[in-house]
């Protein structure tokens, strides 16, 4: 039985930009379907907050995105929960260091995959199901697909493969399924530890002098989602003007 109510998948939603992003559609009354790789206690306890605000409106599920196998089971157990997908939304990403001198196959595969293979085959796993509902699409790019960053080089190229797949699929899924993307600047620092010279030297480049919010990136998905029916094929720098200035 196909539910009423709009359903939106998100990767990688256990925490941080995703978990933000799952709250907002929420709130906005959309089901949510939370994937996640390996925090599943942190998948879970989201869930368990946002069922106890509307019983029955949350799942999640476990998926590896650099298993072409794995997407595409995601895929279909995410659209027999409610038996319709409105929204993906493409968040799940893999960042860490890649010097070219020490950078190596596994690297490759690893940042290329979780950034670019998996949202490609999840995407079109799903496009049957979100032209059905003329649905959309949102992409998690990054300001670093445009200005590569120093001791990024494979995550950079992944990104940028990630904003020409946003652009490829606006053009070819259309008039049926919109797809634009959002590129957050410095929302979040970094798991791995950042020192505070660093955070300053990034934070004074930045012409609003502050770093954002994660509801900054949750309320533009909103909007791209919710607000923007004649919008495709767009990317979204929110950077607080960091762009002006790489």
């Amino acid at each position: 039985m196909t539910s009423s109510i709009k359903t939106a998948l998100i990767t990688g939603a256990a925490q941080r930009i995703g978990a933000a992003i799952a709250r907002e559609l929420h709130q906005l009354g959309y089901n949510i379907i939370i994937h996640y790789r390996d925090s599943g206690t942190a998948a879970n306890t989201l869930a368990e907050q946002l069922n106890q605000l509307r019983e029955q409106s949350v799942a999640c599920l476990q998926a590896d995105l650099t298993s072409v196998t794995d997407v595409q089971r995601l895929a279909i157990e995410s659209q027999k929960i409610w038996g319709r997908i409105d929204v993906l939304v493409n968040n799940a990403s893999s960042f860490y260091s890649t010097p070219i001198a020490q950078a190596t196959e596994a690297d490759w595969s690893a940042l290329i995959d979780s950034n670019l293979k998996g949202p490609f085959f999840l995407s079109q796993a799903l496009s049957s199901n979100l032209k059905d509902n003329q649905g959309c699409i949102v992409n998690l790019v990054d300001i670093h697909s445009e200005k590569p960053m120093r001791k990024h080089a494979i995550y950079s190229i992944a990104k940028a493969g990630g904003a020409m797949m946003t652009k490829t699929l606006a053009r070819e899924l259309a008039p049926d399924i919109r797809v634009n993307g959002v590129s957050p600047g410095a929302i979040l620092w970094p798991e791995q530890e950042t020192s505070e010279h660093t955070k300053k030297s990034i934070v004074d480049k930045i012409p609003l002098q502050r770093t954002g919010d994660t509801l900054d990136i949750a309320r533009t998905v909103a909007f791209l989602v919710c607000r923007a029916p004649y919008i495709t094929g767009q990317i979204i720098a929110v950077d607080g003007g960091r762009n002006l200035t790489m």
